[in-house]
């Protein structure tokens, strides 16, 4: 029986996802495409009857974008929404910025999907030579995180970003659950996987064929111990959800 529902989604698409880079850290806006998925989504939920009690993103700007576009749409804009870098995405290292198929020409396509889709593997990491790692850990916004800029990240595998981000799970966001708290979380698209794999109890072989479209929400329930109740549930047509993930797909065999 289900005693908790949580809704996780990942934003709506980015600018850069049409340039086909490795977005990652740097801070971009959501694509045309990216704002209307963000108000489908809240336009979805509405008329499912849903009302929100907090959301929580990250601190990129598509995240929260996301977040305002989708209460606006369900004409819950009081609704609190809170940020932290400990649902950002993925970091790639060195990766970040660059083209997935000039990545294929210079590494080989069995070697960028293995940083791509494998849990363990970590890609280069960043360091000061790298043309975005300025605008990155200069970033004031990093300024108010829970650890020093010196112990954020300069790459991670998926494996990292669960870790980083359970605690804050199972500290700030499952306390508000269990206050009776309707929740969603704007995330992305590793940030929301690592959370699945946690909550759907995944293997580290299964969470590799997963694939989250853009701006689509998705229903999690849970019983008194967080356990999943059912399978989780993409809301929406799902037809259209299916032709989503397939477009995913074809981008990161580009």
């Amino acid at each position: 029986m289900s005693k908790y529902k949580v809704f996780v989604m990942r934003h709506g698409e980015g600018a850069w996802t049409k340039e086909n880079r490795f977005c990652s850290w740097v801070d971009q806006r959501l694509s045309e495409d990216g704002v209307k998925e963000a108000l489908a989504c809240g336009h979805l939920l509405k008329e499912a009857g849903y009302q929100l009690d907090v959301v929580f993103t990250s601190l990129l700007s598509r995240s929260i974008h996301t977040a305002w576009l989708l209460l606006e749409a369900m004409g819950q804009e009081w609704v609190p929404v809170v940020r932290t870098w400990r649902l950002n995405e993925r970091h790639y290292g060195a990766l970040i910025g660059l083209n997935r198929a000039e990545m294929a020409l210079n590494h080989g396509e069995e070697q960028v999907k293995q940083w791509r889709r494998s849990y363990d593997l970590t890609p280069p990491p960043i360091d000061e030579s790298h043309p975005y790692f300025l605008e990155i850990y200069n970033d004031r916004r990093y300024s108010t995180c829970d650890v020093s800029k010196e112990f954020l990240p300069k790459s991670e595998s998926l494996k990292d970003v669960l870790e980083r981000l359970q605690p804050y799970w199972d500290g700030t966001i499952v306390p508000e659950i269990k206050r009776g708290k309707l929740v969603l979380i704007s995330g992305h698209g590793n940030s929301c996987r690592a959370l699945l794999k946690h909550l759907e109890g995944l293997s580290d072989a299964d969470i590799v064929d997963v694939t989250l479209p853009t701006g689509t929400p998705i229903l999690i329930e849970l019983d008194e111990n967080f356990r999943p109740t059912k399978p989780m549930q993409l809301l929406g047509d799902q037809k259209a959800i299916q032709a989503a993930i397939r477009k995913v797909e074809d981008q990161e065999l580009l």
